[in-house]
């Protein structure tokens, strides 16, 4: 079974909006052993609308948009692909009188606006989608044929739910017919991916010490995709059973760690801040951290994650260097001899904001993010990492590239990076 996903709206051509919605949908699809066909968007135009949803009927027959169902003249979803199935548009009261419900029941007012009536319009003889997160319920066309299609919100929270909720179920059992009448035995093949996340080695890198077990992956296809956190290795297990997808991939896993493993921190959607501090609340840890060119996006990353509190217990953002001398105790001769970015004040700045909290351990950092501010000696990207493990000292100094945020974001992964190692490499972090 195939499926072509349209994702619609002016702000996903122009770049505003990033299409997670299509993302999301092929992960979920592809689960269920449905294949994507194609992905296409287009802006709001009645006639674009109608034109890519012709096509995509014409090759696939099953087809699922997203966006283009709210109340304003842009969302043109509906008229436009009623007309593809020489349909007319009708009100649905059911529909009207819910809208008007929820407009009284948020405190809006007493009258529902004219405009929202426009998402009680309907296409004759569709079938109604529940949204219970959102206004704009979705809709199931259908044609005597045989073809299908589902329109969803385009606000990402309401597609997903009533995706879920209402289009999941029909299409898990339109594939599950499928595979029969193909005379399919057993279970239904699928598509499953496992993401492995690597920090602290570059893609190249990776490649070399992955390709000489490239025999061991058992056919699976293996994607690099590199970010500023990292290296994500995406292994894709098409056309199996899910029992035998999972089986291939745990022993693919197994292969790919024990080549590269010092550096996978995680899966899936994993994020290195919350490895760390539940690597530090198993220790007993309690944690600082003090920023200079990252101006406290290291803590961002840290109290982002739930239950920080229990132990992070704060930071200095320290970009001048008087601060760092007044709040972080770094040397004047310190100051002068290396410079505000050298190991030797990221190390001050370690210790001195793991004293000043009376904290355990300590993250430092200390650089040029850019676009100016570089020397011949330190160019743009020069940044320079300390962890303090209880009076225990680590610093390091790297050239970081990309721009100005790349800069900041790369370098607070790294402190995290090196805080994580450093946790792994030495038994002195255990609590006495």
């Amino acid at each position: 079974m195939q499926v072509e996903l349209i994702t619609i709206g002016d702000e996903l051509l122009l770049g505003f909006t990033l299409d997670s919605n299509g993302a999301h949908l092929a992960r979920e699809l592809a689960a269920i052993g449905v294949s994507i066909a194609r992905r296409t968007s287009v802006g709001d135009d009645g006639p674009a609308i109608g034109a890519a949803v012709r096509e995509a009927l014409a090759r696939t027959g099953a087809v699922i948009t997203t966006g283009g169902l709210g109340p304003t003249s842009d969302d043109l979803t509906k008229p436009s692909i009623a007309a593809v199935f020489g349909r007319g548009m009708r009100m649905d009261t059911e529909i009207l009188e819910a809208l008007r419900a929820r407009w009284i029941a948020k405190g809006w007012g007493r009258e529902l606006p004219k405009t929202n009536e426009q998402q009680a319009l309907v296409p004759e003889g569709a079938a109604i989608l529940t949204n219970r997160h959102g206004s704009a319920p979705g809709i199931w066309l259908e044609d005597d044929r045989g073809r299908w299609v589902a329109m969803l919100p385009g606000v990402p929270r309401e597609m997903r739910g009533v995706f879920a909720e209402e289009v999941l179920p029909r299409v898990s059992a339109r594939a599950a017919a499928s595979a029969s009448a193909a005379g399919a035995s057993g279970s239904a093949p699928v598509v499953v991916s496992r993401t492995l996340r690597t920090t602290g080695i570059a893609e190249s890198a990776l490649a070399d010490q992955i390709t000489p077990i490239a025999d061991q992956l058992g056919g699976l296809s293996l994607a690099y995709l590199p970010h500023w956190p990292g290296v994500d290795l995406r292994l894709t297990a098409h056309g199996l059973a899910a029992d035998a997808a999972r089986a291939r991939l745990d022993a693919a896993e197994t292969a790919v760690r024990a080549s590269i493993g010092d550096y996978v921190y995680g899966t899936g959607a994993d994020d290195l801040a919350e490895i760390v501090l539940n690597r530090c609340r198993d220790h007993g840890l309690a944690i600082a951290v003090a920023e200079s060119c990252t101006g406290g996006l290291l803590g961002s990353r840290i109290t982002a994650i739930p239950g920080s509190s229990h132990l992070f217990l704060g930071g200095v953002i320290a970009y001048s260097n008087e601060v760092k001398a007044t709040h972080l105790g770094v040397g004047d001769d310190t100051l002068i001899k290396f410079g505000a970015v050298s190991e030797e004040t990221a190390r001050e700045m370690a210790s001195g904001v793991r004293a000043r909290y009376r904290a355990d351990a300590a993250m430092a950092i200390t650089g040029i993010a850019g676009p100016g501010g570089g020397t011949p000696e330190k160019p743009v990207g020069t940044v320079c990492v300390a962890v303090d493990v209880r009076g225990a000292l680590t610093s390091a100094k790297r050239q970081m590239v990309g721009d100005r945020e790349e800069v900041r974001q790369r370098s607070a992964q790294w402190a995290l990076d090196l805080l994580w190692r450093r946790m792994a490499e030495t038994a002195q972090v255990a609590r006495p």
